[in-house]
């Protein structure tokens, strides 16, 4: 399984994520110009060299129109770490907000103040949507971080979600590391993301509100539920869209797995401490360990005769393991079409899965595996259709233990019809997916693409 591990023991901000995972990146500039292209207002992306207590990273310069912001464009700016007459700034390479959004919302002067314009969630999802040049599954995840933060600055400002207003200035930069960031897990594609608990920071910090506690309350609020612990270091180590950007693509939190790396990237802050400060991304393979089963500890458990998946019990986890039986055969004389027949007829008689692979046979032969996946009692059912429906003399059989999420479908009511979403989870993972039949209906009676079914739907949900 391939692996990404963040090491955030000096906290995180968008600009050091983005800088960490573009050295994961073997060719960098391929991807960086694609980066460029993507079509940000006004942006260019810069990394640079840079050293911390003698390690070498990536500090990512974003400039706005050529230039990188600077404290006139904050004058107005009611964010935290912009005063620099506090030790917090570690991360702010740009010596910007674009990562304190959270403190520029809750004040009536949203207007005429020169550079300090202000930029609605829905002006967001215009420029993502609208604008930039992004794959689907890309838009979709920054807009869903972008979400996560406006639901930290309604809890910590008291306001609708709709009322929540982001720093025009501030929201450029701040949609160019997200941007960044989401294009960069799309492109090393890892099937787990595991993060390590969070360094925030510690003491307090000054702000146009007076004095705050350290992490700011929008850290705070996106970072509940999230192991996250404080230290020596005075100042604000993790910003509210580093901390979503973890929230968001975390499949689990905790200490670096069994894994085989391949790759380290450095993502460097610009303040220097006594530590490295830096992000840490590792890329590798995890190391698979041999799950030990027991019923007495709450672990699942499973019915391995009639094969009942039992839901574990353990802190409310919905991880599920249950036995299943997996029955092949070797083919050589059968025609695709005859072999997809038989395969219709083994999930009517409820087989879990069928799939088949190419194979060589005796006298060097090309032939086909057919493999079915059942439950245990469905097994004898499985055979009799595989003998009838196939030209095959012998089946082979296996049981295995099965690891599955939870799952569950909810029905969503849209101006398009209903349409239902299914949702997995299990092992500190969430995971959602609209069905393909109901999108597939909207395309077809729409006249659009499923690409553009799929981004209506999500914008109805939200």
């Amino acid at each position: 399984m391939k692996t990404l591990y963040l090491d955030c023991s000096m906290g995180a901000a968008g600009d050091m994520l983005s800088a960490a995972l573009l050295e994961l990146v073997p060719d960098q500039e391929k991807f960086l110009a694609r980066l460029q292209s993507r079509g940000i207002p006004g942006v260019t992306f810069q990394p640079e060299k840079s050293v911390k207590c003698g390690i070498t990273g990536t500090h990512m310069t974003v400039l706005i129109d050529g230039e990188e912001e600077d404290e006139h464009m904050h004058d107005h700016c009611h964010c935290h770490e912009h005063h620099h007459d506090h030790e917090h700034d570690h991360e702010h390479e740009h010596h910007h907000d674009h990562d304190h959004e959270h403190e520029h919302h809750d004040h009536e002067h949203d207007h005429d103040h020169g550079h300090h314009h202000h930029t609605s969630l829905h002006d967001i999802e215009h420029i993502v949507y609208d604008h930039l040049k992004l794959p689907t599954e890309v838009a979709l995840n920054v807009m869903a971080v972008y979400h996560e933060i406006a639901e930290a600055e309604s809890h910590a400002h008291g306001k609708p979600v709709d009322q929540i207003h982001f720093h025009e200035v501030g929201t450029m930069d701040a949609v160019a590391d997200i941007v960044a960031v989401c294009l960069l897990m799309y492109t090393l594609k890892p099937d787990e993301v595991v993060v390590s608990p969070i360094h925030v920071g510690s003491g307090q910090v000054k702000c146009a509100h007076g004095i705050l506690p350290v992490p700011a309350p929008a850290t705070a609020f996106i970072l509940r539920d999230v192991p996250t612990y404080g230290g020596s270091i005075q100042g604000e180590l993790c910003t509210p869209t580093g901390a979503a950007l973890l929230k968001h693509f975390a499949t689990r939190f905790g200490p670096q797995p069994l894994m085989r790396t391949s790759a380290i990237g450095y993502g460097m802050g610009k303040k220097d401490f006594p530590q490295a400060n830096c992000v840490r991304a590792l890329l590798g393979e995890s190391v698979e360990i041999p799950a030990t089963q027991t019923t007495s500890s709450g672990t699942a458990a499973c019915d391995s005769v009639n094969a009942v998946c039992t839901s574990a019990s353990q802190s409310g986890t919905g991880i599920t393991t249950c036995s299943v039986v997996e029955l092949s055969c070797n083919v050589d004389d059968m025609t695709g079409e005859a072999i997809g027949f038989a395969m219709e007829r083994l999930f009517e008689a409820g087989a879990r899965e069928v799939y088949t692979v190419p194979c060589g046979m005796k006298k060097s032969r090309p032939g086909t595996l057919i493999t079915v996946l059942c439950m245990d009692k469905d097994k004898e059912k499985m055979v009799q259709v595989l003998f009838e429906n196939t030209t095959t003399i012998g089946v082979r059989e296996a049981l295995f233990n099965r690891y599955v999420l939870d799952r569950k479908t909810e029905t969503l009511e849209t101006s398009m019809g209903p349409v239902r979403k299914k949702i997995s989870t299990g092992y500190g993972v969430t995971r959602m997916k609209y069905e393909y039949e109901d999108l597939a209906r909207i395309a077809r009676e729409q006249g659009i693409t499923l690409s553009e079914a799929l981004l209506k739907v999500h914008m109805e949900e939200h």
